[in-house]
C-alpha cells in the first residue's frame, strides 16, 4: 500500500533543534502539512483545533508532563491516529506500558533520518489501513441497517438459518406469523424446528432439501391453520446462502401470504369496503368473497336477512368486476306487479298488449355489457321463472311482441331474504333456476352475528346524520353504545341506521344517551331485547268445512310458506298476522317480518291489504 505523503503530522519535543530537524527530514520527503509543539499544553491546544492528525511523534520526556500522560490526554481529546514515542532509555517494561496506553511504536535515541522515515512510513500505512477498516465497518453498518429496513418493510416473511438449522435472522413479518401460529407473543425461536404448525414443518422439510442439494427450491403453497380456525395460504420458497468465496453457509426462506382474506384485509381502510362500514371478522370474510367473485364473470345469489346490505353487495360485486365501467341495472321484483314485470325486464314492442303505445327497452338490454341485479328474486311468478331460466341458458331473449331474439352480454346477480331451497322443496321455485342462480352464493350475516362492527356503524351513522341534520352531536354514551351492541337488531343495519337517524332528530344534548332511543327497542334501563325466534301462530277459527292452515312467521325468511297455500295467500296471512301482533304499528310489523318498512308498504299495496 502506497504511503500517503499528504499527511498531517504533529511533532512534540522540548528541544527546538530536534523539532526543526524532524520537520526538515519529513518535509524533504514530501510529507505535510507538519505542525510542531514544544510543550504538552501546546500539543493539546493544537489537537483541540485539529483533531484529524494522521501521525503524532512525541518525546517521552517533556518538561511539565511525561509523554505517556500526554498520550492519554490526546486519546481523550479524540486523537485516534498512530502515536510514535521517542525515548532515550528503552526497556521492556516501559515499551509494554506505552503499547498498553495506545502508542503505535517507540524509537530509541539517537534517531537517524532513515529510522525516522521508516517508522513514519509504517505508522502512516497503519493509519491508511485503519481508515479503510473504519470505512468498511461504516459501510457494513449502513448496509446492515438498510437490510433491516428492507426486511421490516416487505410484506413477505423472511427467515435465514445456518447449516445446523440455527435461526440467524427473522424479520418482523416472520415474527408476527410465528406469534399468530403459536397463539400469542411467542419467544423468539432459536432452531428452525421450533417454528410452530404447518409453516414450521414445511420450512424444516425445505431446509433439508436445500442443504442436501445446495440448490434453490421453487415456490410451493402450503395451508397453515391459525388458532382462530382460519387457514392461510402461504407461498414458500427456499434458496441456499453462498458466501463470496463460494462456500455454502445456510438457507434463506421467503414466505408470502396469498390468501384472499389477507389481500382484502389490506383493501379495507378504516373498516370500509365499497360502501360497507364494518371491520368484524365475519364481514372481512364477506369482503374477501366479494373481491374474488367480483373478478369472475359468473352468476351470484346474495342471501341474508332484510337490511344486511344485499343491494350494497351487488354494487360491490359490480365495482370489483371488469364490467365496472358499464351499467349496473337494478330491478326490485317485489315492487313491480307481476303483469308488468315481464315487460319491465324483457321490454316490449308497440302494440304487444293493450296500452303498449310505443317500443320499450327492457332492463336486460339496458344492462348489456354490465350487470343486472334482480332483488327479491324469490317473489317472481313460475312463468317468469321459466323465461329467466331460458335467458340464463342461452343469453338471448324475446321482447314481448317480437319474434326475433336479442342477444346480450349481461352478468346476472340476484338477491333474496327468502329460503329459496325451502321454496324449491315446496314446489314454489324452479330447482333448475335455483341452481343456475346459485353458482356462487354470498350469505350476509345478520348484525347480531357481527356485533364487533356495531360501534363502527353507530359512529358512522352518527357522524352522517348529525352533519345532515345540522345537529351538534359529538358522540354517544358508553351505556347507550353497549345497549346498541347487545340489541338483537331484527332489521339489521337498515334498522340501526333508522334508529340512529331518529335519535339524532330527537336528541337535545351533545351526546346520545339511552333516552334518545325508542322504548320499544328495550334499551333503557339496561334491558336487552332477545333475538326473536320463529313463532307458530294460527288463523282465526275456520268456518264450517274450512281447513285450518298453520302459518310460520319467520323474521329471517318471511316468504316461506306451507305447501297448502299459494305464495300470495301466504304473504297476505303473514302480513296480517304481523300487523295484528304489532297492533297496527307498521314499523314493528316490518321488524317482525324481517323486512324494511318500505318493502312492507309495497307488499301491502300489491296485495291490496288495508289497515
Amino acid at each position: 500500500m502506497a504511503v500517503d505523503r499528504e499527511a498531517r503530522i504533529l511533532i512534540v519535543d522540548a528541544d527546538d533543534s530536534i523539532r526543526y530537524t524532524f520537520e526538515r527530514f519529513l518535509a524533504n520527503e514530501g510529507y505535510g502539512p507538519i505542525s510542531t509543539a514544544g510543550t504538552a499544553a501546546e500539543a493539546l491546544a493544537q489537537a483541540d483545533r485539529e483533531k484529524n492528525f494522521d501521525l503524532v511523534i512525541c518525546d517521552i520526556l517533556l518538561e511539565e508532563e511525561k509523554g505517556p500522560d500526554l498520550l492519554k490526554k490526546l486519546r481523550q481529546a479524540g486523537v485516534d491516529c498512530p502515536v510514535v514515542m521517542i525515548t532515550g532509555y528503552p526497556d521492556i517494561e516501559s515499551a509494554t506500558e506505552l503499547i498498553r496506553l495506545g502508542a503505535f511504536d517507540y524509537i530509541a535515541k539517537p534517531i537517524t533520518k532513515q529510522t525516522l522515515l521508516h517508522f513514519t512510513a509504517l505508522a502512516l500505512r497503519h493509519r491508511a489501513l485503519q481508515r479503510e477498516r473504519n470505512r468498511l465497518q461504516a459501510e457494513n453498518e449502513r448496509y446492515r441497517r438498510h437490510l433491516e429496513a428492507v426486511f421490516r418493510s416487505v410484506r413477505d416473511a423472511i427467515v435465514t438459518v445456518d447449516v445446523e438449522m440455527n435461526i440467524i435472522h427473522l424479520n418482523d413479518r416472520a415474527r408476527q406469523w410465528i406469534a399468530d401460529f403459536s397463539g400469542g407473543e411467542a419467544t423468539a425461536p432459536r432452531k428452525l424446528t421450533d417454528l410452530p404448525g404447518e409453516f414450521g414443518k414445511a420450512c424444516v422439510a425445505d431446509a433439508g432439501q436445500v442443504i442436501n442439494s445446495r440448490a434453490e427450491l421453487r415456490e410451493h403453497t402450503i395451508e397453515c391453520p391459525t388458532l382462530d380456525k382460519g387457514v392461510r395460504l402461504i407461498n414458500l420458497s427456499a434458496a441456499p446462502v453462498v458466501e463470496e468465496g463460494g462456500s455454502f453457509s445456510g438457507v434463506v426462506f421467503v414466505a408470502r401470504d396469498i390468501t384472499a382474506f389477507g389481500t382484502t384485509r389490506r383493501k379495507v381502510f378504516g373498516g370500509t369496503f365499497h360502501g360497507f362500514v364494518d371491520n368484524s371478522p365475519a364481514m372481512l370474510e364477506v369482503y374477501s368473497l366479494i373481491e374474488n367473485v367480483g373478478k369472475v364473470d359468473t352468476t351470484v345469489l346474495i342471501t341474508g336477512e332484510s337490511g344486511t346490505g344485499k343491494e350494497l353487495t351487488a354494487e360491490a360485486l359490480h365495482a370489483e368486476s371488469p364490467r365496472r365501467d358499464n351499467p349496473l341495472v337494478k330491478v326490485d321484483c317485489a315492487s313491480i306487479p307481476e303483469e308488468l314485470l315481464e315487460s319491465e325486464l324483457f321490454g316490449h314492442r308497440k302494440g304487444a298488449f293493450t296500452g303498449a303505445d310505443r317500443d320499450r327497452t327492457g332492463r336486460i338490454l339496458q344492462a348489456d355489457g354490465g350487470t343486472l341485479f334482480l332483488d327479491e328474486i324469490g317473489d317472481v311468478s313460475p312463468r317468469l321463472q321459466l323465461r329467466l331460466l331460458r335467458f340464463l341458458q342461452e343469453r338471448t331473449f324475446y321482447p314481448v311482441g317480437q319474434d326475433k331474439p336479442v342477444k346480450v352480454d349481461v352478468r346476472v346477480v340476484t338477491a333474496t331474504n327468502a329460503d329459496l331451497q325451502d321454496k324449491v322443496n315446496k314446489g314454489l321455485f324452479r330447482e333448475d333456476l335455483f341452481y343456475r342462480l346459485r353458482v356462487i352464493e354470498i350469505n350476509l350475516p345478520p348484525l347480531r352475528a357481527r356485533r364487533e362492527g356495531i360501534p363502527l356503524l353507530v359512529n358512522h351513522f352518527l357522524e352522517k346524520f348529525s352533519a345532515r341534520l345540522h345537529r351538534e352531536i359529538s358522540g354517544i354514551s358508553d351505556q347507550a353504545m353497549q345497549a346498541l351492541v347487545n340489541y338483537a337488531w331484527p332489521g339489521n343495519v337498515r334498522e340501526l341506521r333508522h334508529v340512529i337517524e331518529r335519535a339524532c332528530v330527537l336528541c337535545n344534548d351533545p351526546i346520545l344517551t339511552l333516552e334518545c332511543f325508542p322504548p320499544e327497542l328495550g334499551l333503557r334501563g339496561g334491558a336487552v331485547r332477545p333475538t326473536p325466534a320463529p313463532a307458530a301462530v294460527r288463523q282465526p277459527a275456520p268456518s264450517a268445512g274450512q281447513e285450518t292452515v298453520p302459518v310460520s312467521i319467520q323474521p329471517s325468511f318471511p316468504d316461506s310458506a306451507s305447501s297448502a297455500a299459494g305464495p300470495e295467500d301466504k304473504q297476505v296471512r303473514e302480513i296480517k298476522e304481523a300487523l295484528r301482533q304489532a297492533q297496527g304499528n307498521k314499523a314493528l310489523a316490518a321488524r317482525i317480518l324481517g323486512i324494511n318498512r318500505t318493502t312492507l308498504y309495497r307488499r301491502m299495496r300489491r296485495l291490496n291489504i288495508t289497515e
